[in-house]
C-alpha cells in the first residue's frame, strides 16, 4: 500500500527551566533555562508516529520548506507551561498539486499555516477515494468527499453547522471522555496522569490511520488510537507512540 502524508512541520522546542522568584519589574515569573530538546512537530509527527508503528511502509511525505518553530518555556519541577513562542507561523503554498502520484491512501495534517487551501484540499479528496483529513481549518463543502474526517471538540462546536452536508466518517475527540463516532462515545481504556498534551492529536491521527488501513474496523481503530494517545501524554514533550499495544 502507497501512503501520502502532507501538510505543514514545524520544529516544537521545549525550554524547561526553573522559576524561583518573581520579576521585581512585573508580577511574572523569572525563568532560569535549564535544558532544551527540538522535536519534529504537526505532519512530521504525524509521519514519524505512523512510520514508527508501520516502519516498512510506503509512505511519501510532502511539507513546506521554511522553518516554523514553537518554544515553549516550561517548569521543569512541574512541567507547567508558562509561555508559548511562535517564529515564522506561516507556510509557504504547496504547487506541485498536478505532479502527484498515485496513493491508496492519503493523509492530511492541515494546521492552517497556508501551505494547503481549501481548493488543494478540494483536490485531494477528488483526486484520491481514500482520505483522512485532521484540519484547523473552518470547513466547507471542499472537504465533503473526504472519507474521514477528525476534529477534536472545540472545532467540532464551531464547525456543527458547517458539517450538516458532510456524509462521510466523522470522528471527534472529547478528551478524557473519549471519542465520539456514529452517535456513539468510546470512552478510553483507562484513566491517564497527563503529564503533556502536545502532539496528541497527532499521535491519534497517525494511530487510527495505521489501525483501520491494517483492520477496516473503526471502532477497534479509535480504540488504538486512544491508548496510542494514553501512551504519549503520560510522558514529557512532544513523544513518538512505540507500537508495542497492537494485537
Amino acid at each position: 500500500m502507497k501512503i501520502l502524508i502532507i501538510g505543514e512541520y514545524c520544529i516544537d522546542r521545549f525550554i524547561y527551566g526553573e522559576c524561583n522568584r518573581i520579576c521585581p519589574e512585573a508580577p511574572v515569573p523569572v525563568f532560569n533555562p535549564v535544558k532544551s530538546k527540538n522535536n519534529d512537530g504537526m505532519a512530521k509527527n504525524v509521519f514519524n508516529n505512523f512510520k514508527s508503528l508501520l516502519p516498512n511502509s510506503s509512505v511519501d511525505f510532502i511539507t513546506n520548506k521554511n522553518k516554523i518553530t514553537k518554544t515553549r518555556f516550561v517548569d521543569i519541577k512541574t512541567n507547567q507551561m508558562l509561555l508559548r513562542m511562535d517564529d515564522n507561523d506561516f507556510a509557504l503554498k504547496f504547487t506541485g498539486l498536478d505532479q502527484l502520484g498515485e496513493y491508496d491512501a492519503v493523509l492530511i495534517s492541515d494546521y492552517n499555516k497556508g501551505f494547503l487551501n481549501e481548493n488543494d484540499i478540494k483536490f485531494l479528496v477528488n483526486k484520491y477515494p481514500l482520505t483522512f483529513i485532521d484540519s484547523k481549518k473552518v470547513f466547507g463543502k471542499w472537504l465533503n468527499k473526504a472519507s474521514f474526517v477528525k476534529i477534536n471538540q472545540s472545532e467540532y462546536e464551531k464547525n456543527k453547522e458547517n458539517l450538516i452536508s458532510y456524509k462521510g466518517q466523522l470522528i471527534v475527540t472529547l478528551g478524557e471522555k473519549g471519542v465520539q463516532w456514529n452517535n456513539i462515545t468510546h470512552p478510553p481504556s483507562r484513566q491517564a496522569e497527563v503529564s503533556d498534551l502536545s502532539g496528541a492529536g497527532d499521535t491519534f491521527f497517525a494511530a487510527f490511520v495505521y489501525h483501520y488501513l491494517s483492520n477496516q474496523d473503526v471502532s477497534k481503530a479509535i480504540n488504538f488510537a486512544q491508548d496510542c494517545s494514553l501512551q504519549v501524554i503520560e510522558k514529557k514533550g512532544v513523544v513518538i507512540v512505540k507500537n508495542n499495544l497492537d494485537t
